[in-house]
């Protein structure tokens, strides 16, 4: 079989297609190599989000295409969002490519190999599976997996392409979730990360009284062999009192929620078509804070017609909601949605110095957050060794977006294993701890 090297950008999301389109591939005996210079064919999994992951997926696509000058490369395929939303467009402008294919087309992806192997440039872009019953192969650490619970989103944000991309919402079937977790647990995954476009909304395009995402919560964390479920990507309306009942009530779940909250100020909100008000975030941080709820968040700056008073009010929230975790963008205008042909589009150099404002001033909340747990014991995970220190992560750390904890020890400590740690010190993103004797 010939050997295959794999680009995948963009979220964790897309991680999971590419594990699972590697993982048809490992089932029929291809093998995988980690230098493109010694693919023979390459597949380039893209991200079409927003501007600056278009460009990187459009970057990495002529990157891999030089290997078929420098390299042993006989197939170029590219996959994904980006193909998704451009597929006629990439067609025209990239002759080397030798097919394309969309988020809901992996089950095809023999036929485009056959079609490829045999002089044609297949396209394939269209409503297929979204969900198969495929094996993956792990790209994450052998002790931590993602797990994709839905796909598509119907919110319909007025800045964000997904719908365009993943079309409408639609939950995966309980079953098939929890028979891979369990299949997962089974490989030596403990740490299971439950992922989609909006989480807290799972289930409810099913049949009434199907179970949603606090039962499927329990289910998973039921399973042998599992230590922590993590749950990724709330939707604020939908994350209320009984969603964190279930993430602080459920054993193995850890009480950490991930809640993108784009703004706080009201007019904002309806411009973005954001569901919930301001006073509901309000709540909603309380409520995270009252049951220890370590809280992720994600801000907007720079949308359309935003002052520098609705600026101000972002900025004076953050610093009174002291988030444990926040990341930001400077808006992107993305053709075919709403916001896009707004007026009052704000200047790039506007935007930017927006948002250094509002990192630099989480980053200060951060390090006090961090260093307030100084002389607290927390488990951790260790991830591995570098610079003299172990490092992993705690219940409050999810992996890829959040610091670490570096760590010494007095015995040797393996990637995968769980050991008690305290803490010492932190800086703005990382903390400094060792394992207690």
């Amino acid at each position: 079989m010939k050997k295959v090297g794999m680009v995948s950008l963009g979220c964790a999301k897309n991680r999971v297609d590419s594990e699972v389109l590697l993982g048809m591939l490992k089932e029929k005996g291809y093998d995988f190599v980690a230098d493109p210079a010694d693919a023979e064919i390459i597949f380039v999994n893209t991200c079409g989000f927003i501007g600056p992951a278009k460009e990187e997926s459009i970057d990495a696509v002529f990157e891999m295409a030089r290997f078929k000058e420098m390299g042993r490369l006989e197939k170029l395929f590219v996959t994904g969002c980006l193909v998704e939303r451009y597929a006629d467009e990439l067609y025209r402008e990239m002759p080397e490519v030798d097919g394309f294919m969309g988020v809901s087309d992996y089950a095809r992806i023999f036929d485009m190999l056959r079609d490829a192997e045999g002089g044609e440039r297949p396209k394939y872009v269209r409503d297929g599976e979204r969900f198969l019953n495929a094996p993956r192969l792990l790209t994450t650490p052998n002790y931590t997996a993602y797990v994709k619970i839905s796909d598509g989103c119907d919110n319909r944000c007025s800045y964000c392409a997904i719908p365009l991309i993943r079309g409408a919402y639609r939950s995966r079937p309980f079953g098939d979730i929890v028979g891979e977790c369990r299949s997962l647990a089974m490989r030596g995954v403990t740490e299971l990360v439950l992922i989609a476009q909006d989480t807290s909304r799972y289930g409810t395009d099913f049949p009434e009284g199907t179970r949603l995402l606090p039962e499927l919560l329990k289910a998973v964390s039921e399973i042998d062999g599992v230590h922590w479920v993590r749950v990724l990507y709330c939707y604020p309306d939908t994350a209320d009192d009984n969603l964190l009942d279930a993430i602080v009530g459920t054993p193995k779940v850890v009480p950490y929620l991930d809640l993108p909250m784009q703004h706080i100020d009201g007019e904002m909100l309806k411009k973005m078509n954001r569901r919930g008000s301001a006073s509901w975030l309000r709540d909603r941080v309380a409520a995270c804070k009252e049951r220890g709820i370590t809280l992720r968040t994600t801000m907007i700056v720079g949308f359309p017609g935003e002052t520098d008073r609705q600026f101000r009010a972002l900025t004076d929230f953050v610093r009174e909601a002291r988030f444990d975790r926040l990341g930001a963008f400077a808006y992107s205008p993305e053709e075919g949605t709403a916001g896009a042909d707004m007026p009052g589009q704000i200047p790039e150099e506007v935007k930017q110095k927006r948002l250094d404002e509002l990192m630099m001033l989480q980053q200060r909340i951060s390090r006090e957050n961090n260093e307030a747990r100084a002389g607290i014991a927390c488990e951790v995970l260790c991830e591995g060794f570098e610079d003299g220190l172990y490092y992993g992560r705690s219940e409050r750390e999810a992996p890829e977006s959040d610091g670490v904890i570096r760590f010494s020890s007095g015995k040797p400590v393996r990637p995968g294993e769980y050991v008690k740690v305290l803490l010492t010190g932190a800086d703005a993103y990382d903390l400094f701890g060792e394992v207690e004797a």
